[in-house]
């Protein structure tokens, strides 16, 4: 028992050194980039500066711009990111349940993956319009192939032996699907989120790019135009904090489905 305790007490010794570094490391890039700014060292106006990034976000707040621009963007991103991940687990148990089927579609799977999606913008701005339906479907064109694809690996790696086992018992295919393959992928499964949260804020801030006149892409947009390159680097940061925050809830649910 005392071995345990050591153990776990090292355990979480470790994981607060890491957290410290962490915040070391970030911390002591913020300040070195602040000096550089305010001795010149480095053009603050193309590079900004930390307290140049917090007096914009300033700005933006007391022009109602923060937090409008980023609702919006995390609407765009929740939406397409439900709608892909449900639209690729199905799709990737059809073709697991029915392998013909992924033999048919698989090249046109990798077509549609090695395509570049920017190349379609601008035919979803004239079939669906500038709007956020045409930057949710563009976030849906980069993510769903991941999905399906990474949903798809995950369910062909379960154990055989396994399933032989089951099919032994009389277990039939949908009976082995719910208790065998899909258990046995949560971890593929959250893995696949993961990456799923990433491409569908990629495919969003293209989206925006496009076809938007809100947003955190906009932002940067906007920025690049009227060369305020503050504003520019400030869009970049809310991304850098967006994109964290929402990989950090899917390893808080992976955390609570697959430790608990």
């Amino acid at each position: 028992m005392k071995e345990q305790l050591d153990y776990l007490k090292k355990l979480k010794k470790n994981k607060r050194k890491i957290i410290i570094f962490q915040l070391l490391i970030g911390l002591s890039f913020l300040i070195i980039w602040e000096i550089l700014s305010r001795f010149n060292i480095i053009n603050s106006f193309f590079y900004s500066s930390p307290t140049k990034i917090i007096y914009t976000i300033i700005d933006l707040y007391k022009n109602n711009n923060l937090f409008n621009n980023i609702f919006i963007t995390l609407y765009e991103l929740i939406i397409s990111f439900i709608l892909g991940s449900l639209l690729g687990f199905i799709i990737a148990i059809i073709f697991y349940s029915i392998p013909i089927l992924k033999k048919i579609f698989d090249p046109y799977l990798t077509l549609l993956n090695s395509l570049p999606k920017v190349a379609l913008g601008p035919l979803l701005i004239i079939w669906i319009g500038a709007n956020t339906k045409s930057i949710i479907v563009m976030a849906l064109l980069i993510n769903l192939i991941v999905s399906i694809i990474g949903f798809y690996n995950g369910f062909i790696n379960t154990d055989e032996y396994k399933i032989k086992l089951l099919k032994s018992f009389g277990a039939n295919n949908l009976q082995i699907l719910i208790n065998l393959v899909i258990p046995s992928s949560i971890e593929n499964i959250f893995s696949c989120l993961k990456l799923n949260i990433s491409m569908s804020l990629i495919g969003v801030i293209m989206g925006e790019f496009l076809s938007s006149k809100a947003g955190i892409g906009y932002l940067i947009l906007y920025g690049t135009q009227v060369f305020n390159l503050n504003l520019v680097i400030t869009g970049i940061f809310l991304l850098l904090i967006l994109s964290y925050l929402s990989y950090l809830i899917i390893c808080l649910l992976e955390k609570k489905f697959i430790h608990n």
